[in-house]
């Protein structure tokens, strides 16, 4: 099985007459939008003209980034991305304009895009002056973006030496994952020792980010610096305090399962090297096993998302094993047509078939947006999480029933340690941004204050059930530099998918309308969306039902134990 992508169907290469020719057809899409915006043009042609050029430009940024994240030493593609930066660009000066454009629309006549206009009318209010505006977008590309580039760049060409071998940092974060513990420990110092090493170049890189987007979001009237994120997210505070709110009382029943892990490996406590610590004993999963019960188990709830699994894997999708100077982690991103690229760094386990399914939901909800116009694909984080939880959570339900006694163990326990990075150390992940925005206002802080903040976090988050910590998370996700709460969308995710599968599961009518909440997510806010299909956002009883699904997996833990 090819483990690499093919990127050919997309452009055979920076030099063919096909790239040039995409790129100069969106070069042309946006000085058109350009002129749109000039005259009295009627709504029509200017969503047209928008939805042109989100086709334009997705094919291209895919093709770029995949080649860069896949090999961040490509020179040319990393040139290349930054020059379609710049040509974007020219969208990002118009952006003012066209928000206020949108802004004196009447949202009944806008048909399907009414969100847009809607949402136009509510970011007006909150716009500098164009100039402003314009100049901000011109010089995000060497603040913002810049330093999030630096991350990116520097923490993949990372290395740690672990037992006299060198390892790329990707791979030694993958040694958590295994059972010995001197294996972990030995990990986790080595890790710690890595970013020790660059994290002075790191935290000027977190301070840039704050910074600039602390001063710009006081510049446009928000109330605070988590304020624009409930727009981007399409939420309401009361939605987000409501989960919140059942995430703390949540705590202790992640605590709990923290101490029974801790007891499962002959320990008092945990320490940060044993998270990810196997319980069972589980089994090499191949890919070409892993594609098979994918195809399988996928197919028994949502037909269709076993078909866009088996077309990843068939027309090679995906990159899916680590080696040195690609990004760490995973990611899906569409390419167009309702398809779209993944990137893994897949080790043979059943929690690495579990991330392939995450990732495989967000192609199958690409795949349901292909439906709607291409300006109203863009799905918040808080919903764009929705096929991937469920995809997570059908494989694994699946899996526990096939599995063996021990191997039942690893799975029940990789899920929970899914859910518990997702519930306890996002929220340890939202304390430490909303402090870190807090304190940016007055001064940069230094790497010995980004490391206290980070301990803190954790000592609210994980109590007493850890005995040791990781400073230097802060350093380690991405998302800290590439947006502002990077965090919470995950949660609410999570919960909100266990809720769709839930009723999935109870009504198998809803299963026939999944795939119009999908295709939906686009067109509306997240509270109106969800109360469509009978859920509310802002109760916290709503966020309570997900939780009790993963209590339920704590007991049942406990009585394999």
């Amino acid at each position: 099985m090819e483990t690499t992508w093919d990127l050919t169907p997309l452009f055979p290469s920076l030099e063919s007459p096909e790239f040039q020719g995409a790129w100069e057809d969106l070069r042309r899409q946006i000085a058109h939008l350009k002129g749109l915006l000039e005259g009295e043009t009627p709504l029509d042609e200017v969503l047209a003209a928008l939805d042109a050029l989100a086709e334009k430009t997705t094919p291209l940024s895919a093709y770029l980034y995949a080649r860069f994240s896949a090999n961040t030493e490509d020179e040319a593609a990393l040139a290349k991305l930054s020059e379609l930066e710049m040509l974007l660009l020219d969208y990002e000066r118009l952006r003012p304009r066209l928000t206020r454009y949108l802004a004196l629309q009447e949202p009944e006549e806008a048909g399907p895009y009414r969100i847009l206009v809607e949402e136009a009318r509510w970011e007006a209010l909150h716009l500098m002056p164009e100039g402003e505006e314009v100049l901000s977008a011109e010089l995000s590309l060497s603040g913002r973006q810049a330093w999030a580039k630096l991350h990116e760049n520097l923490t993949s060409q990372i290395t740690a030496t672990v037992d006299g071998e060198e390892l790329p940092i990707t791979q030694v974060r993958n040694l958590y994952f295994r059972p010995e513990e001197a294996v972990r420990k030995k990990a986790y110092e080595a890790e710690l020792r890595a970013w020790e090493r660059h994290e002075v170049p790191l935290a000027y890189a977190l301070n840039g980010v704050k910074g600039e987007a602390g001063v710009l979001n006081r510049r446009r009237g928000y109330r605070d610096d988590l304020e624009p994120t409930l727009a981007q997210n399409r939420i309401t505070r009361k939605a987000l305090w409501a989960m919140q709110e059942a995430v703390r009382e949540s705590l202790p029943l992640f605590r709990r399962y923290y101490l029974l892990k801790a007891r499962a490996l002959g320990k008092e406590r945990l320490d940060w090297w044993d998270l990810f610590a196997p319980l069972g004993k589980g089994r090499r999963w191949t890919l070409e096993e892993a594609r098979g019960f994918l195809r399988e188990k996928l197919a028994a709830l949502a037909p269709n998302a076993a078909k866009v699994a088996e077309a990843a894997f068939a027309e090679r999708w995906m990159d899916l094993l680590p080696r040195k100077g690609k990004v760490g982690g995973a990611y899906c991103m569409p390419r167009g047509g309702g398809k779209s690229l993944i990137l893994a760094n897949y080790e043979e386990s059943f929690e690495a078939v579990s991330t392939l399914a995450h990732e495989l939901g967000h192609a199958y909800h690409n795949f349901a947006l292909a439906r709607v116009p291409a300006s109203l694909r863009h799905v918040p984080m808080t919903l764009a999480e929705t096929a991937s939880i469920m995809n997570e959570t059908l494989v694994v339900e699946a899996a526990l029933q096939e599995a063996s006694a021990e191997e039942g163990l690893e799975i029940l326990d990789a899920y929970l340690q899914g859910a518990a990075q997702v519930v306890v150390d996002i929220h340890s992940r939202f304390l430490f941004e909303s402090w870190v925005f807090a304190k940016r206002k007055e001064r940069e802080l230094s790497p010995r204050e980004f490391k206290a903040l980070m301990l803190k976090a954790q000592e609210e988050a994980y109590g007493e059930a850890l005995a040791t910590r990781h400073p230097y998370m802060w350093a380690v996700k991405g998302h800290y530099y590439g947006a502002d709460f990077y965090n919470y969308p995950y949660t609410f995710g999570l919960l909100f998918g266990l809720a769709v599968y839930g009723q999935a599961k109870e009504d198998p009518a809803f299963a026939t309308r999944y795939e119009d909440l999908l295709a939906a997510s686009g067109l509306y806010p997240a509270k109106e969306l969800a109360a469509r299909f009978g859920f509310d956002l802002e109760s916290v009883d709503f966020w309570r039902k997900g939780l009790k699904v993963l209590g339920e997996k704590v007991e049942a833990l406990e009585a394999r134990l």
